[in-house]
């Protein structure tokens, strides 16, 4: 890990004035991995995925996060890609995890963004998408978080998975072991753990 750098483009100077204006902060390092499946977390609130961005574009590494491909297309689609979103098309017979396991065998600097409870409301178990992404992709996953109590943001090491779903769900355990202190909405954290993690 290195610190964390500050760019000077005009894209990384205005994400620092919008997470100043909104009195959030960057902390910690910058990851060196140039690709990982990056989990978006505590997620409880829509303001969520608009602070990621802006943090990772603040520190000069392009996030990106997964959106119907429609909203990829014309007319608003380059406003969308240019901002990160990746298109998945639901009517292909290649699934989800098999098109992002071929962006990131496409793109050699890719950061994919997921929240792992896919849902902003209380979940009972995290999604498997993220896991087999990275698993299939062979990436590392690197726990991102948002400290609402602190308005702190950082990212974490990342992460090589076993394959062991209890080993690798304890190391993600003990990323966000503060979960519910951090979130926006701390009732909405639920448990961190796979349905079939056992």
């Amino acid at each position: 890990m290195v610190d964390a750098p500050r760019p000077k483009t005009l894209s990384a100077r205005l994400s620092r004035l919008g997470l100043r204006v909104m009195g959030w902060e960057f902390e910690g390092t910058f990851p060196p991995e140039q690709q990982s499946v990056m989990l978006a977390g505590p997620h409880t609130t829509n303001l969520d995925g608009l602070l990621l961005v802006l943090v990772t574009r603040s520190i000069g590494l392009r996030s990106s996060w997964m959106v119907k491909d429609v909203w990829t297309k014309a007319p608003m689609g380059w406003i969308t890609k240019r901002v990160g979103a990746v298109g998945v098309n639901r009517s292909k017979a290649t699934g989800m995890v098999d098109q992002m396991v071929a962006q990131f065998a496409a793109r050699p600097d890719f950061h994919l963004m997921i929240p792992p409870e896919g849902t902003r409301s209380r979940a009972e178990h995290w999604r498997s998408g993220f896991y087999q992404i990275a698993l299939d992709a062979d990436v590392p996953v690197t726990a991102s978080y948002l400290d609402y109590k602190r308005k702190r943001a950082g990212i974490g090491p990342g992460y090589h998975l076993t394959g062991d779903k209890r080993v690798d769900m304890d190391h993600f355990r003990r990323e966000y072991e503060n979960g519910v202190e951090m979130a926006k909405h701390p009732e909405k954290f639920g448990p961190i753990r796979l349905r079939d993690e056992d």
